[in-house]
């Protein structure tokens, strides 16, 4: 393949996963806001909480996992504080450092939606199959 043919392939590839991850990403952003009342980063960040080591995560290493830049984050985790979600604490070590820390209403927030999310997920990529663009990219990330 030529290195013409080589980009064509793989812009064609990256607008088949940008298009799925757009679809996808609608469908459960509103699943979880109608069932639940939270955002799709809202979920994801007490996903990351609720796996994390002591329920607490740096805000830096939160944005990271997540995918959001520093004020971003600092406003969901605001949202996540005021709605009881989450606290922030001091790091001990590094008094200049915060952590964000999982409360057990979060906890039990994000084990209540994360059916909702999961169910969503699979009904949205199965959906996506039934597109001819988007079945060749799904059977190979799904295999």
């Amino acid at each position: 393949m030529s290195a013409d043919g080589k980009a064509a392939a793989d812009a064609a590839l990256w607008d088949g996963i940008v298009t799925l991850h757009g679809r996808v990403e609608h469908r459960l952003s509103k699943s979880l806001q109608r069932r639940h009342g939270i955002g799709l980063s809202e979920y994801r960040a007490l996903c990351r909480l609720a796996r994390a080591a002591d329920g607490e995560l740096r805000m830096q290493e939160l944005a990271d996992l997540i995918g959001l830049n520093q004020s971003s984050v600092s406003r969901l985790v605001a949202r996540l504080e005021s709605a009881g979600l989450t606290r922030r604490d001091m790091c001990p070590k590094d008094r200049r450092g915060v952590y964000t820390v999982i409360t057990d209403e979060g906890r039990a927030v994000q084990a209540k939606a994360a059916p909702t999310y999961d169910e969503t997920l699979t009904q949205a990529l199965d959906e996506a199959t039934t597109d001819p663009t988007l079945a060749p990219l799904l059977t190979t990330l799904r295999a």
